[in-house]
């Protein structure tokens, strides 16, 4: 989900964190460096801003896409996938073939191009047995954490870790009363 915060109305803020907020004709305008992320995106979303609300200082949520499709987490998944399966295949050509080791080795350290598509691609024209090989491996790797994830406890860690951090950040923000204020009420 892609989104901004802006204050309305805020003649002293220009920009807020990376976001760039300007306000003029009615509108807000925000630009975002995660905006320029996509070329399908828009690059900048206008919002009506009422002539009341533009002389209070009112904190604005913006969501960019509400129809988040989840292909850059999917493609993350699949560039994590290829990286595992390029290490698991290193280890094993550690063991049993250290001349193809040090040929992948430095093949990984000179690429430019991450673990995604092309870098399959690339490794596939170099040496298509040692592409194979991670292919095949990524998805055996994948085919494991399928059967070994269980989504409804990730959901539940997730759930549980939110929990502990909202936890952890009211019990920072408590004001304690103190033990010596405790015996003057009493006493």
């Amino acid at each position: 989900m892609v989104g901004g915060v802006g204050v309305v109305g805020c003649s002293w803020c220009n920009l807020i964190g990376r976001k760039q907020v300007s306000v003029a004709s009615g509108l807000l305008h925000l630009n975002s460096s995660f905006l320029q992320y996509s070329r399908t995106r828009t690059r900048t979303r206008a919002l009506p801003v009422s002539k009341k609300l533009s002389k209070k200082r009112t904190l604005v949520l913006v969501s960019a896409n509400q129809e988040d499709n989840f292909d850059d987490v999917k493609q993350q998944i699949m560039d994590y996938f290829t990286y595992k399966a390029v290490r698991t295949v290193m280890n094993q050509l550690y063991e049993m073939n250290p001349p193809q080791y040090r040929w992948l080795y430095h093949y990984v350290a000179s690429n430019e191009h991450g673990y995604g598509k092309t870098f399959i691609r690339n490794l596939v024209k170099d040496q298509q047995e040692l592409g194979e090989r991670v292919m095949v491996t990524r998805l055996h790797l994948y085919e494991r954490w399928t059967k070994f994830c269980d989504h409804t406890k990730m959901y539940e860690r997730i759930s549980d870790q939110n929990l502990a951090l909202m936890r952890e950040r009211l019990m920072e923000t408590v004001v304690w009363p103190s033990d010596d204020t405790n015996s003057e009420v009493a006493g």
